[in-house]
């Protein structure tokens, strides 16, 4: 099935993928805050570990053979970093050092996901900078080399409190070093219908860049990829989602244990959480229009139902009409949401107007939603404004020049 975002034009593109990529990153700021108010602190950080090693080297791969860069050097890893949803740029601005094909560095100049724990105090920092990041940086590089670490100059807590860069790290390759082993949970995500989906190959022949072989660059320079490829990585990043959040499903529901309502719950104010600023988000940078035109055409972009070869619907002037697919077997958030529940729906469309509703009508796989106008304005659900807490929620990109980084 053509991608839902193929209509889009080459500029609008250029604008939407580093979007995507990080309402991606902000997944866990919706997800997490739900898995310590119910399991407690370090089983969260657990859970975020378990998430993340379950799933990255998947869609890594993914992104590397789509865009044609790949490799088992330094140089590999990093490029895999700059569209990877846990990195989104410039929110995450790594900098990049390559020394040679075995030996780099790089240091975060802003990184929002410690701005935004730092409030919390420094057990919040030091689980994330520390228990999450040491396993999950290693389990990213595997799907590179096996013989990469990746390991700390420096990172917080920051000493002293504004320390700049907020992170350092060096990456170094080589066969002396034990072959780093893959989690329990990738086996069982490989084995997903989102971990398979098959999109659509990247035309070499239009306008820009095709793909990412070549050197290095500074900044991924979104606009200068052509229209087929950036199509491409749109799917591609949604499809990241998706796998991060199967992963999600699959580490929540092993401490539920029994109470698969628990597991529900949990994952389900989850996707409200990210839907509603993923809409806004979406909305806002490409500047479409209010009410019900606005609200279907975000429907449309939105990643609960791209890509296309994944989750099956249809849009109309006021409806949306999902069908049993790929998402459903796999039990992604298209399966979460349905006639007994519309709080994601009506999360995305409240985030384009407050006056607006949703009726839904059908089954569990199959059912219809229609967007409606309202005479009275819809209270933000917590799910929505817990998730606004994070930086991500109003982050600005910014133009960048994007050079090529060769070997120091």
């Amino acid at each position: 099935m053509t991608s839902r975002y193929a209509d889009l034009s080459r500029q609008q593109l250029a604008t939407l993928v580093p979007e995507l990529l990080l309402i991606g990153q902000m997944i866990d700021r919706s997800g997490m805050a739900w898995c310590i108010s119910n399991f407690g602190r370090e089983e969260m950080l657990q859970i975020a570990i378990e998430e993340w090693l379950g799933c990255s080297p998947i869609y890594t791969r993914r992104m590397q053979k789509a865009l044609k860069y790949e490799g088992d050097d330094v140089v590999t890893i990093f490029k895999g970093l700059q569209l990877d949803i846990g990195a989104p740029p410039q929110f995450m601005d790594f900098r990049y050092t390559v020394h040679d094909r075995w030996h780099g560095e790089f240091h975060l100049d802003h990184c929002g996901a410690l701005l935004d724990v730092e409030p919390m105090g420094e057990d919040y920092v030091r689980g994330m900078c520390h228990d999450i990041e040491d396993p999950t940086f290693d389990g990213t590089a595997v799907a590179t080399n096996r013989k990469a670490q990746i390991r700390p100059i420096h990172r917080p807590p920051r000493t002293p409190a504004d320390r700049h860069p907020h992170c350092a790290w060096t990456v170094i390759i080589d066969e002396s070093y034990p072959p780093v082993d893959d989690h329990p949970a990738l086996a069982v995500i490989r084995r997903t219908r989102a971990a398979t989906t098959e999109l659509d190959p990247i035309d070499p022949d239009g306008e820009g860049r095709a793909d990412y072989s070549g050197d290095l660059v500074s900044d991924f320079d979104f606009a200068a990829f052509s229209h087929s490829a950036l199509v491409r990585m749109a799917d591609e990043v949604c499809l990241q989602m998706h796998l991060l959040n199967l992963s999600f499903v699959l580490a929540v529901g092993k401490r539920a244990g029994t109470d698969t309502e628990l597991a529900t719950k949990i994952c389900t104010k989850q996707l409200i959480g990210i839907a509603g600023i993923a809409a806004e988000r979406i909305c806002r940078a490409l500047d479409l229009p209010g009410g019900i035109e606005g609200a279907i055409r975000t429907l449309e972009l939105h990643p609960m139902f791209n890509p296309a070869a994944y989750v099956t619907a249809e849009f109309g002037p006021d409806t949306v009409e999902v069908r049993r697919s790929p998402a459903h077997e796999d039990g992604a958030w298209a399966s979460l949401a349905g006639p007994s529940e519309k709080r994601p729906l009506q999360a995305i469309v409240a985030a384009v107007d407050p006056q607006l509703d949703v009726e839904v009508t059908g089954t569990h796989t199959d059912w219809t939603a229609r967007v409606i106008e309202t005479d009275t304005a819809a209270k933000e659900f917590r799910e929505v404004s817990l998730t606004r807490i994070s930086g991500g929620s109003t982050f600005v990109f910014e133009p960048r020049k994007s050079l090529p980084l060769t070997v120091v």
